[in-house]
């Protein structure tokens, strides 16, 4: 086993985890889950899930790293940048062909493989590179902080088309209608 190999786990692995995060919330509704984990079907909900699912996976991506002695630099640093880039990659693929074709599942699910596929292969760069000083406190603090973004825009969304729940026509975790 070497890092490449744990880095093709992982994108399967996390893209899998995305189908199980996709309800976790309607599964155990309450506010700590709410910050991780999509409450409703808004396109910035969906983004909470690919970031909490790469976060997540990264987990059992440690341990897979450290039961075969596999030499890497920089982990939680990656998986952060990996989370966060994930975000804007998904999007850049996803809105034209939403905006022109509507909803379709299947394209849906190729655009977050090939999301997953493209920040696990940023990951494995960074992974690669000398030693960043101070990366983990510096990976932390962005990691808090875009949970403390998500958890503010689930309670108070922004009214436009990213946030709005078109299933249910309403925003973020309120229950009152556009």
């Amino acid at each position: 086993m070497n890092l490449k190999k744990v880095k093709l786990i992982s994108i399967i692995g996390t893209f899998i985890l995305c189908f199980i995060i996709h309800f976790a919330y309607d599964v155990f509704p309450n506010t700590l889950f709410s910050i991780f984990f999509s409450v409703n079907e808004s396109i910035w909900e969906h983004m909470k899930m690919i970031f909490t699912s790469i976060l997540l996976f990264s987990i059992i991506e440690y341990f897979i790293l450290k039961r075969f002695n596999i030499k890497y630099n920089n982990y939680l640093f990656s998986k952060t940048i990996e989370a966060i880039l994930s975000i804007p990659i998904y999007l850049l693929m996803f809105l034209p062909f939403y905006y022109r074709f509507g909803e379709k599942m299947i394209v849906i699910f190729i655009m977050m493989f090939i999301t997953y596929s493209i920040v696990e292969y940023i990951g494995y760069k960074i992974m690669n590179l000398k030693n960043i000083k101070y990366s983990n406190i510096i990976s932390i603090f962005i990691i808090i902080i875009c949970y403390i973004v998500f958890g503010y825009l689930t309670y108070n969304p922004i009214k436009n088309h990213l946030f709005l729940d078109t299933h249910n026509e309403k925003y973020g975790i309120n229950d009152y209608n556009i």
